[in-house]
């Protein structure tokens, strides 16, 4: 009996989760009577996990958890001796565990789970979380790779799971007043986007460290931490964020900030998949002839260029650059000398270029957007030089909770700004650009004996059926091989 009960109690709360509101003839007692000015019912808190709970994982589960109207459960990180120690401090009930696995498959009442790992393991975490039904917030980029991006957006759609990236920047209100611009034809037609970013910031793969097990933290679950990927001896300096400049476990510039900054000309302009990408990368010259370009690791620099067809919202096709180590594009004539392109110091930021004029602007989590309008005729409008709006992150994870509350079919996920509909293309289309550096490096022996660089080319996409058409070997990195256990 006892089981019986505990069994309808579970289903009785999680029904209220999946439609935000429970309908009775019953009187109710006024919560404030229960438990004072501020009470909030037991069954009426998500049940939410973090996997990874330190770096930007102890931000994602905090504003979750919407300053304790939400039930932090349970916590999991392979290393809680670092920044994972606040999360720690700030949900002292919430059980810890060292592998996502274990945590979905003993705590059964987990609703929902924040997933803030390095990128390898968001698509096997995402994918676990979601065939156990927990909705899911998961960091940028969505994915480590093309093929996880859509399959983890199908497996959300036909689940009903609750889904969020966590690129905050989207949820800026001020991206109105860039759509405004658009909607409205300020710029007339639109041909041309420039992106670019001073990242990477760390080092990249060829610069690391070399392996040295005699290094490894005490604290750190070495295993767990490279999860799908390839067993190696622990490398100094990978963990916790040198990652990113290693292919197996990180996406370079564009993953750390690219759905970000892509993000706003792909969802202002309503883009589709790239038809096409094109790329050139940077190198580290160790003498006057020899060029370093480590194939495990990501490049210095790098150049992209691609295609997308005319949409409702871009009447023409788009020819969308990005450009990374520090390159920017140069300053249009028709903005002021003296002032910045992009963001602050104009060292990332986004250009939309129209036949009637340009729009300049930076939406990302580290710098707030102050998008302005540059018409050819000297008409300018600005957006406010202060934040519209105070909550922590612009109430990305907050709106993704009340969705979650609300359910699937609800208006609350219909109106999330990054739901897996929406960035599952969106990061497909930042995850071509790797495509593109990857491929780059190819190498293979020509009739003279000698090795050639045969992919310098511009790659054709197939965005429906995920592959390059004009290059089959390019089409190994539209996915990536998984480690037993840890597959998608």
């Amino acid at each position: 009996m006892k089981d019986e009960k505990s069994k309808k109690s579970t289903t009785s709360r999680r029904s209220f989760i999946k439609t935000g509101a429970v309908a009775s003839s019953i009187f109710i007692v006024p919560r404030h009577v229960l438990g004072g000015l501020g009470y909030i019912a037991p069954s009426d808190q998500l049940n939410l996990a973090a996997i990874g709970a330190g770096g930007k994982g102890a931000s994602d589960i905090a504003n979750a958890s919407v300053n304790g109207r939400e039930r932090v459960t349970a916590l999991c990180d392979v290393d809680f001796s670092g920044s994972a120690k606040r999360s720690v401090e700030r949900f002292p009930k919430a059980k810890l565990y060292s592998d996502y696995r274990e945590m979905l498959d003993k705590e059964k009442n987990i609703d929902a789970v924040t997933i803030s790992t390095p990128d390898h393991v968001h698509g096997p975490a995402a994918s676990y979380a979601m065939q156990r039904g927990k909705h899911v917030y998961v960091q940028k980029p969505m994915t480590h790779n093309i093929r996880e991006a859509r399959m983890l957006t199908e497996m959300a759609r036909s689940n009903k799971i609750v889904s969020q990236m966590g690129n905050q920047g989207g949820s800026n209100p001020l991206l109105n007043m860039v759509q405004g611009w658009i909607d409205s034809d300020a710029l007339g037609k639109i041909s041309k986007v420039q992106v670019w970013t001073n990242r990477p910031v760390w080092p990249q793969g060829g610069a690391m460290a070399k392996p040295d097990p005699s290094k490894k933290p005490k604290d750190l679950d070495w295993n767990l931490w490279l999860g799908p990927a390839e067993q190696k001896p622990y490398t100094p300096n990978l963990h916790p964020f040198s990652w990113r400049g290693w292919w197996d476990y990180g996406t370079g510039a564009l993953g750390d900030v690219g759905c970000h900054l892509i993000d706003i000309p792909f969802r202002t302009l309503g883009l589709k998949y790239p038809t096409d990408a094109e790329c050139s990368v940077g190198a580290v010259y160790t003498d006057m002839w020899n060029a370093d370009y480590h194939p495990e690791g990501c490049p210095a620099s790098s150049f992209i260029t691609l295609h997308f067809g005319a949409t409702e919202k871009s009447k023409s096709p788009i020819e969308m650059t990005w450009s990374d180590g520090g390159i920017r594009p140069s300053h249009p004539d028709i903005i002021p000398a003296n002032n910045d392109i992009g963001g602050h110091d104009s060292a990332n930021g986004v250009l939309i270029i129209g036949e009637k004029g340009i729009i300049s602007t930076n939406i990302n989590d580290s710098s707030p957007l102050m998008p302005k309008l540059y018409l050819n005729d000297g008409t300018t409008d600005f957006g406010p030089e202060t934040e519209p709006n105070d909550e922590p992150e612009y109430g990305h994870q907050r709106r993704w909770v009340d969705a979650c509350k609300a359910g699937f079919n609800s208006p609350e996920h219909k109106g999330l700004t990054s739901s897996f509909d929406y960035a599952g293309p969106m990061t497909e289309t930042v995850l071509m650009g790797n495509l593109a550096i990857r491929s780059y490096m190819l190498q293979k022996e020509n009739s003279e004996g000698k090795m050639d660089f045969f992919a310098r080319k511009k790659l054709l996409w197939d965005g429906e059926n995920m592959r390059i058409t004009n290059l089959e070997e390019a089409n190994q990195f539209v996915g990536r091989t998984y480690r037993p256990g840890w597959e998608v």
